[in-house]
């Protein structure tokens, strides 16, 4: 089979990555143009474009893939399938009509729960205990399609964002092996969703990932977990009198009972960490990060700030 596969980020550069080790045929990659980043605003190609020029994959980089002059170069590919992963654009329908057998995509959910750009954040921000990997047709309306293969994978208490990310792109990439070997068989399932079920899951901004204390602990940690390795959850604090904004990069819970002390107090600090309340519960930071700082071990930051002169603030 021919294939044309979309996709953008390191989870897609790795889904492609594995699709490549296991002798699939792609034709052509489509990602998103190369983005000036630091200072010298130098381009920097997307880890989907890496991965296709290491294998000599020729690249199309369109600012809109879905615009009238790129049809005919993408029609030029012949291809079966077109494969979409976490692309960031929505395709049009003269696009999804192209491929001869179909156009798939790997989304990092069960659907109909969590559509949209940040699946694997929110699912854990909002406490869930399972998530997985749907892999499905693609139809004009995001994330909408019919079905076609669905794995779950359970999410512990403590687990990560980057974690759980790395563990679904891993069932992600088996399970779209296995659709395209059945896609060579014959026709691939169609089993519509159920739309009055559908959730959303939007992209992750900087404001979603304030800490407010005044939140029970569990909800501020699946905050801080949900959003580690980034964009990384933070709080504003006063520090010797400056405001200060610091990074919380890794907490556990404490404690999940109501406590005498209000909200944003430094209940506890020793070397396992600092304590600070919330409500209700404790939660216990165990990573840090002040701006302007390196990161470091809750302990380590407060040798360097006592609690005189720190104040966690809303």
């Amino acid at each position: 089979m021919r294939i044309v596969y979309f996709g953008t980020p390191h989870f897609a550069a790795d889904v492609l990555q594995y699709l490549l080790d296991h002798g699939v045929n792609v034709v052509a990659v489509v990602t998103k143009p190369d983005k000036p980043q630091g200072r010298s605003g130098t381009p920097v190609p997307t880890p989907v474009k890496l991965v296709a020029e290491r294998k000599g994959i020729p690249v199309l980089q369109p600012d809109i893939v879905s615009s009238p002059e790129h049809t005919p170069i993408l029609a030029a590919f012949h291809a079966d399938l077109f494969v979409v992963v976490a692309y960031g654009e929505i395709i049009k329908q003269h696009l999804l009509d192209m491929p001869k057998i179909a156009c798939i995509n790997v989304h990092a959910s069960l659907l109909p729960y969590y559509r949209g750009a940040a699946p694997i954040q929110r699912s854990i921000i909002n406490g869930e205990k399972e998530t997985g990997i749907t892999i499905m047709h693609m139809a004009k309306k995001m994330d909408a399609g019919d079905i076609i293969a669905m794995e779950t994978v359970p999410i512990g208490d403590n687990t990560t964002y980057g974690e759980l990310e790395a563990e679904l792109c891993a069932v992600g990439s088996r399970l779209l092996l296995h659709t395209l070997h059945e896609a060579e068989k014959g026709p691939l399932p169609r089993i519509p969703q159920d739309h009055s079920q559908a959730t959303l899951a939007p992209k992750i901004e900087i404001e979603d990932c304030q800490i407010h204390w005044n939140q029970p602990a569990d909800t501020i940690h699946n905050l801080v977990r949900g959003v580690n390795p980034h964009p990384t959850a933070w709080c504003p604090v006063i520090v010797k009198g400056q405001n200060k904004r610091l990074r919380v990069i890794a907490t556990t819970v404490a404690s999940r009972e109501p406590s005498n002390t209000p909200p944003g107090q430094i209940i506890a600090s020793s070397k396992h960490g600092l304590q600070i309340s919330c409500e209700p519960g404790i939660l216990h930071l165990l990573q840090v990060q002040l701006e302007g700082k390196k990161s470091m071990s809750a302990d380590e930051f407060m040798r360097g700030h006592p609690s005189g002169s720190l104040l966690f603030s809303f």
